[in-house]
């Protein structure tokens, strides 16, 4: 079974927000799919969805404890259902990325996201697939103070066009992962930019 988790912040201040691309990406699976998230028995800050693709199991998952403690619930995904940390592909925003641009790795560091440093924590290994999704624009603050407001910021209205194609080639990128592999996706979708 693949295992596609989006991170974000639970509620509905964050929707549209560029930290909340990995939840657009699930929600983008789950109509793809007719499915929908309800909360994961057994782990109370989840949603999740499972589906069958081509007689191939995976499950969709929003983790709602917020971003800087995903990995709680994602270890929680990982223990209930057996998993090793290669079953998982992890869908989370990225701003050293511009907008639009895709990057899909089987392993690697947090590259200073806290949610990837949170799994990164609580599963005790980095060795598990992520796509991050570009959300760097013009806008961006070269002060890092700032970055937490920008990454909390909705997208700014002539960005929309682009966020909307990135999270449609995201939702195919991460459909390629769960029902040929993660290479495939990786050789189809890495760097490309919406």
């Amino acid at each position: 079974m693949r295992v596609l988790i989006g991170l974000g912040n639970p509620g509905s201040e964050y929707d549209g927000t560029r930290h909340n691309i990995g939840f657009a990406v699930i929600d983008a699976l789950a109509e793809a799919l007719n499915v929908r998230l309800r909360r994961e028995s057994g782990i109370p800050h989840c949603g999740a969805a499972p589906a069958l693709i081509d007689g191939k199991k995976i499950l969709l998952v929003q983790p709602r404890s917020y971003m800087n403690n995903s990995g709680e619930e994602v270890r929680a995904i990982v223990e209930t259902h057996g998993l090793g940390p290669d079953d998982l592909l992890i869908i989370v925003d990225d701003f050293h990325l511009p907008l639009g641009t895709l990057r899909l790795r089987l392993k690697g560091s947090d590259g200073g996201h806290n949610g990837l440093y949170s799994i990164i924590e609580q599963l005790g290994s980095n060795a598990f697939p992520r796509l991050r999704c570009g959300i760097g624009g013009e806008t961006m603050p070269k002060d890092k103070k700032e970055l937490a407001r920008y990454v909390l910021s909705p997208f700014e209205r002539h960005e929309r066009e682009a966020v909307r194609r990135m999270i449609a080639r995201a939702r195919d990128a991460a459909l390629v992962a769960a029902t040929e592999s993660v290479e495939a996706a990786i050789s189809r979708f890495n760097g490309l930019q919406t």
